[in-house]
């Protein structure tokens, strides 16, 4: 498995990420110890998670389950080392610490409770799952409409939270820090602001983005490059979409799709004649469609670390396999072309 840097952060990482959201529900511990016994030896050592997870659905009863068995792995087999591990603390919401914004206090009490449970004395990279002021992301761009009214405060609070960074960093408890579900805007002032007092700066950004999801090619690619700030890409299947199993409007059963019907906005009466697109594309140049998927997030013209998110070892095994697959000229001026017939079919 390839070594890529991630950004400036002064890490390694495997070229795949492992995403872990799906354990604790719709995986046991047992499943989960399976899939990262098989991403350590596929050289898959690069991992996510959040102190939110499980999802599907995120509830106050399974906070924090994911990270506590992933902490549970390394207690058991060892070698906390071998893996390039990021978690996030959650924004403002419900669930976690119910209507708090990301503070100096939240970032020290979250950080410190995700190294409880993963049993370990450092984050590598530790991530905003969201930010304060809200965003476009989560299918909320079609209603997006920014309105502030103290800019000052949103500057002070984000210098805030890297001041509080940079004494985690300082005390050995973060490695490195990240973005998530976040704007151009925002990455840029995250960056100047940490220039100026000489704090952390943000290493990477984990936004959606698929052959469905496409809102990072433009002004986000730009910055990603001149910025040198890697783009770790969240559902690169669009949630199992582009999988085919979810093809006809259909519910299997065990799916994500038969606990979160609507698979967080996403299905939509566009989506299903974009997939069918997709799977016919990858049918006819006799490509496996999730390996495909995977592939062209990592052929984008910007750095793209697409996170691989399974609930079966076969799938793991299949998404781990994207990593020794080069779309050719002619899969991707079809890809080009289908993006223009379905721009944002969610």
């Amino acid at each position: 498995m390839k070594q890529v840097a991630l950004g400036r952060s002064g890490l390694m990482v495997s070229e795949l990420c492992l995403g872990t959201m799906t354990w604790g529900t719709q995986n046991t511990e047992a499943e989960a110890f399976a899939q990262m016994d098989m991403a350590t030896e596929r050289g898959v050592t690069f991992w996510d998670t959040a102190e939110m997870y499980p999802t599907n659905p995120v509830s106050a009863e399974t906070v924090g389950g994911t990270e506590a068995i992933i902490g549970n792995w390394f207690a058991a087999r060892g070698g906390r080392e071998r893996v390039v591990l990021a978690t996030k603390i959650t924004g403002k919401g419900k669930t976690v610490r119910a209507d708090q914004p990301i503070s100096a206090a939240t970032l020290r009490t979250a950080v410190e409770g995700s190294l409880r449970r993963l049993q370990t004395d450092y984050i590598d990279l530790y991530q905003l799952h969201w930010p304060n002021r809200g965003s476009y992301h989560f299918r909320q761009m079609w209603r997006y409409a920014p309105r502030f009214d103290d800019p000052a405060a949103i500057r002070d609070n984000m210098a805030e939270v890297l001041r509080a960074a940079g004494d985690l960093v300082a005390e050995g408890k973060i490695r490195a820090l990240g973005l998530s579900n976040e704007s151009v805007w925002g990455a840029a002032e995250w960056l100047r602001l940490a220039g100026m007092e000489n704090l952390p700066r943000m290493a990477s950004v984990q936004n959606e983005y698929s052959l469905l999801c496409r809102q990072f090619d433009t002004d986000w690619a730009e910055f990603s490059v001149l910025e040198d700030m890697p783009l770790l890409a969240y559902s690169p299947l669009a949630t199992g979409l582009l999988s085919g199993k979810y093809a006809g409007d259909v519910v299997p059963e065990g799916t994500r799709r038969e606990r979160t019907p609507d698979l967080g906005g996403r299905v939509t009466a566009q989506v299903f004649p974009a997939v069918s697109a997709y799977l016919g594309l990858a049918r006819d140049h006799g490509l496996d469609p999730c390996q495909m998927a995977i592939a062209f997030t990592r052929q984008r013209p910007f750095a793209c670390i697409p996170i691989i998110g399974a609930t079966t070892l076969a799938q793991l095994e299949s998404n781990i396999g994207a990593a020794d697959l080069t779309l050719s000229d002619e899969v991707l001026a079809d890809i080009d072309a289908l993006h223009r017939l379905y721009p944002a079919p969610y």
